[in-house]
């Protein structure tokens, strides 16, 4: 799950800053919100994306094994606050020199994972979340078209196997991709978000 032309943690930052930006917008009245997440609300998926910022830090410097890290944060009373404690975290360990080249464990899928494929994990997770949070508070994502067509290509690298999607797993069962659609629409569809039931703000 690679990518080719700009570099995959650099793909990653800009789609990690971007959910920085998004999560940055939330007032106190939105953390309740339902969210495209089935279940869960803001501040739970902002919780979550916290928790995986966290373990892919602690992978890229070679204890993602540890359960510790995966773990949402217990505080949770300043969501936008925790995250941009998470997000710092992250993208310190993978600015580090050779993190493409180190060896990945990450929680729940087992090691073995080179770092560029693993970056590249955590990169299509923030694409999603960012327009998960974007789509929640109905406001515009920003992402360069560069970044989403990375994206894309990423996406369409996820196997699509029914028992591998759903609930319990990272992704919900792809939808089918509608004729014209761009290459955000294209990667939301492929990883089972419906972007016409959660319209963005131009």
């Amino acid at each position: 799950m690679t990518t080719t032309g700009p570099d995959i943690v650099e793909l990653d930052r800009i789609a990690v800053h971007e959910s920085l930006r998004v999560v940055g917008l939330a007032r106190e009245t939105d953390w309740e919100r339902d969210t495209p997440c089935a279940g869960w609300t803001l501040r739970r998926l902002v919780a979550h994306m916290a928790a995986q910022h966290h373990g892919f830090a602690a992978a890229a410097r070679g204890a993602g094994h540890e359960e510790a890290y995966w773990r949402e944060p217990e505080d949770m009373s300043d969501p936008a606050r925790t995250y941009r404690g998470a997000a710092t975290t992250v993208l310190a360990a993978f600015a580090e020199p050779g993190v493409g080249e180190r060896e990945f464990v990450l929680s729940g899928l087992g090691g073995g994972f080179p770092g560029r494929v693993a970056v590249g994990f955590h990169f299509i997770d923030y694409v999603v979340h960012a327009w998960d949070v974007a789509a929640t508070l109905g406001v515009g994502l920003d992402l360069p078209g560069h970044v989403l067509e990375a994206g894309l290509a990423v996406a369409r690298r996820v196997p699509t196997d029914p028992a591998g999607r759903g609930a319990s797993f990272a992704f919900a069962s792809a939808l089918q991709v509608t004729a014209g659609a761009d290459s955000l629409e294209e990667a939301l569809r492929l990883l089972g978000r419906d972007p016409e039931k959660w319209p963005l703000s131009n």
